[in-house]
Formats: C-alpha cells, sequence, structure tokens
C-alpha cells in the first residue's frame, strides 16, 4: 500500500546512524524524495574525514524510491588513503557490479528529467560517461562528452578551471551543444564544484540552457554549490 505524501513542505528527521532510516517530502511539483542514512559508506574523495555516515536523497515518481535509494548507498564503499594519504576515495565502482543499483540510479535521474524537455546530457570526463549515456538514451536526448584538453580530435572549445595548485581545462566539440538546447551535465560526485562550474560555462557560452547538475555523491563539507551560483544541483547521495 501507497502511504500518501506529506505536505510540501521539507521535514528532515535524523535518526542515530546505526539504524537505517528514511524520510520523504514532496516537493512544489509533486515529486517524492526520499533520504536515507547509513552508516559506513561514503562517495568519491575527501580529506580529514573520520567515520563516514551517507544521507542518500532522491526524487522519484512512484512507491518504493526509499528502497532504492537504500540499495544505491549501500553499494558505495570508502577507500581510505587514495590515491594519497588522507584522501578517502569514494567508490562507485563497487555500485556498478550491481545491476539492481546501477539501474536503479538510472532510473531516478531519468524519472526526474523526463517531462522537463531536456534534449542534452552532458556527461564529465571520466564517470559522467558512466551514468550518462543510459540516462541520455531513455530521455531521447543527445549525450554530449565533456573532455580533459587534447582528447576531442575536432573543433573545440574549452573554459579553463582553477584545481588546488595550477588550473586546468574542460573541452566540447563545437556544434555539439545549440542555442536552443536545454542541458543537464551529468558526473559521479560534486566536490569543490570546479569541474562542473566550468561544464555550465561552457554549455552557456554554445547559448543552450543548463537546466541542473546531477550526481550521484555530494560532498557538502567542500562547498561545492557555491561556485555554482544559483544553478541548481540534484544528488541522490549525500556524505557528511
Amino acid at each position: 500500500m501507497t502511504s500518501p505524501p506529506p505536505p510540501p513542505s521539507s521535514l528532515l528527521r535524523r535518526l542515530p546512524t546505526t539504524r537505517c532510516c528514511c524520510f520523504a517530502s514532496a516537493s512544489s511539483g509533486g515529486s517524492a524524495s526520499a533520504s536515507v542514512r547509513l552508516g559506513s559508506l561514503g562517495g568519491k574523495q575527501r580529506r580529514g574525514h573520520r567515520g563516514v555516515a551517507v544521507m542518500a536523497a532522491a526524487a522519484a515518481g512512484g512507491g518504493g524510491f526509499e528502497a532504492r535509494v537504500a540499495r544505491i548507498a549501500s553499494t558505495i564503499r570508502v577507500i581510505p588513503d587514495f590515491p594519497k594519504p588522507g584522501i578517502m576515495f569514494q567508490d562507485i565502482t563497487t555500485m556498478l557490479l550491481k545491476p539492481d543499483a546501477f539501474r536503479d540510479t538510472i532510473e531516478l535521474f531519468v524519472e526526474r528529467y523526463k517531462d522537463k524537455g531536456i534534449t542534452v546530457i552532458a556527461g564529465v570526463e571520466a564517470r559522467g560517461f558512466i551514468f550518462g549515456p543510459p540516462i541520455a538514451l531513455a530521455l531521447g536526448a543527445k549525450f554530449v562528452p565533456l573532455r580533459k584538453p587534447k582528447k576531442l580530435p575536432g573543433e573545440v572549445i574549452s573554459e579553463e578551471y582553477s584545481l588546488e595548485y595550477g588550473t586546468d581545462k574542460i573541452e566540447m566539440h563545437v556544434g555539439a551543444v545549440e542555442p536552443n538546447d536545454r542541458a543537464v551535465v551529468v558526473d559521479d560526485l560534486i566536490a569543490t564544484g570546479g569541474t562542473l562550474s566550468a561544464a555550465v560555462k561552457l554549455i552557456e557560452r554554445a547559448g543552450a540552457e543548463v537546466v541542473e547538475c546531477a550526481c550521484v555523491i555530494e560532498l557538502p563539507e567542500l562547498k561545492g554549490r557555491d561556485k555554482l551560483g544559483n544553478k541548481p544541483v540534484f544528488v541522490l547521495v549525500k556524505a557528511d
């Protein structure tokens, strides 16, 4: 039996991390969102982290979303001191080994964007290439790879962004995105937000509208959303 949706305010209820616990809220658009807080899980990279706790949040139309986000969160592992000491690498490859969890991830993104007129899914190298193509296929949108310098063979436009030490660039083929396109930028994780911010600027320079950024995992303590200004970011799992 499906429970009726809660009122349109966002109600957060934190329970002990030793248990799997859920809350649900409904947005003004009527979509449901669920959160599952699990102990000993995580996202991609973070420094100075002790005892990872994961909060999974997902917008999905229809019942059973609590089970889906819990399944996704439970398959993500943390690798300590990789690629160097002090880094907790948040590994999504273990999720890819679980077809049900991988399918849940793709379906939750598709459910969010299926009625929003999305024409472009732009995947950020490299893990955005894992999630972006199946989302694009399901939506009937084109997939546009955003790559590191000198990886694309044709004429490109590029956007530079800052790293902790130095700078880097992200590139896109000229003509891959058109002025009337509505795009979602997809990556596995938002950390400091530098790459996503550059991706948004790159697509907007081509005249397209970036509707939202979508990531599997977020590290909120790194405040990556700050670099994106008012651009919305949708995540499935928050590691805190």
